[in-house]
């Protein structure tokens, strides 16, 4: 079958280390199921495979991609759940010590049939269609566990989105303007920023601005760059919640005032993707609101390295689809 996968981690150079070629087919395995892949979702975890970064020791070659969707063997259409752990791990599964996501020590989505756990296979709504569901996984998934589980925003409230042309911000802005919240949001271009606006966004600024006044949640999806900014944007009470390090340089080591964190009872949390019940809780969301994920660039399986190009260099606008 045709695969894209990481042949080894490359901290300085991982596009270097993608690989497109054939691999055999995925072996039968008890309890899991057979997936003909139609459609997956570039994301920035890719990236940090090619460069050998994970809470878990990555075994190359590994196939690429952490979600998707496909058909399978009975015909059912589904999209891929992302998350695998501790099958005998009892309460929110993306606490669990061993969890991981697909491509990081089960082979990824990247190819034309893929392996995984039944219940990672969740059968779609009617009208979601392949390459809108198969950007649910991971920035979706993250953003909507960002908004309603972290943030618990009543609508009316109003939200800082840090960017506006990647996966998780575009899929923030979208899900929070269609759940009646006023999303504001940053981008480094007046082409980003419009963008923003489009998707749903009430207002816009440039990166590191100071807003009107302060919000009631900041969604921070660059770390060292943004998040001294988005802790002085939020308001007493409120919340900043942190999904990754995006920030050129991806650095983990950040300063944050102290004082102004304590004082202000401002609460700062992290996100690692979403439960099962969370997925499936966003893919009807999706599916009754009618939202069209913003999808920026679709591609060949043969071209992915052009998307994971784009994700590296900071090009994207929009997630960016490999087609099966």
């Amino acid at each position: 079958m045709r695969t894209v996968y990481a042949a080894s981690g490359n901290p300085t150079d991982p596009l270097s280390s993608i690989r497109v070629h054939k691999r055999n087919l995925p072996k039968p395995r008890e309890g899991w199921v057979r997936v003909k892949m139609e459609a997956v979702g570039l994301n920035f975890h890719d990236i940090f495979t090619l460069r050998g970064m994970g809470i878990h020791e990555i075994r190359y070659p590994m196939i690429l991609g952490n979600e998707g969707a496909g058909v399978l063997d009975d015909g059912t259409e589904v999209a891929i759940y992302p998350n695998l752990g501790d099958p005998d791990f009892k309460g929110d599964e993306t606490i669990d010590r061993k969890r991981h996501v697909l491509g990081e020590l089960a082979q990824g989505t990247l190819a034309e049939y893929v392996m995984i756990p039944k219940r990672n296979a969740v059968p779609r709504p009617q009208g979601l269609e392949a390459k809108d569901a198969a950007v649910m996984g991971i920035a979706w998934l993250t953003a909507y566990r960002m908004m309603f589980r972290k943030a618990d925003l009543r609508p009316g409230q109003t939200a800082l989105v840090q960017g506006s042309s990647g996966g998780v911000t575009t899929a923030l802005i979208q899900l929070g303007s269609a759940a009646g919240f006023r999303i504001w949001a940053t981008g480094r271009t007046e082409n980003k920023r419009d963008l923003a606006r489009r998707l749903g966004a009430e207002r816009t600024f440039e990166p590191l601005a100071k807003p009107p006044y302060l919000v009631d949640a900041v969604f921070d999806t660059s770390g060292a760059a943004t998040i001294s900014h988005s802790l002085a944007c939020v308001k007493p009470g409120g919340i900043v919640v942190s999904c990754g390090i995006h920030s050129e340089g991806g650095s983990t080591e950040v300063k944050i005032d102290l004082l102004h964190l304590c004082a202000n009872q401002i609460s700062l949390t992290g996100v690692y993707t979403g439960t099962r019940e969370e997925f499936v809780d966003l893919l009807n969301f999706v599916a009754a609101k009618g939202i069209k994920p913003h999808i920026g660039k679709v591609l060949p399986l043969e071209k992915a390295d052009e998307g994971l190009k784009d994700i590296w260099t900071g090009q994207t606008e929009g997630k960016v689809i490999i087609t099966i």
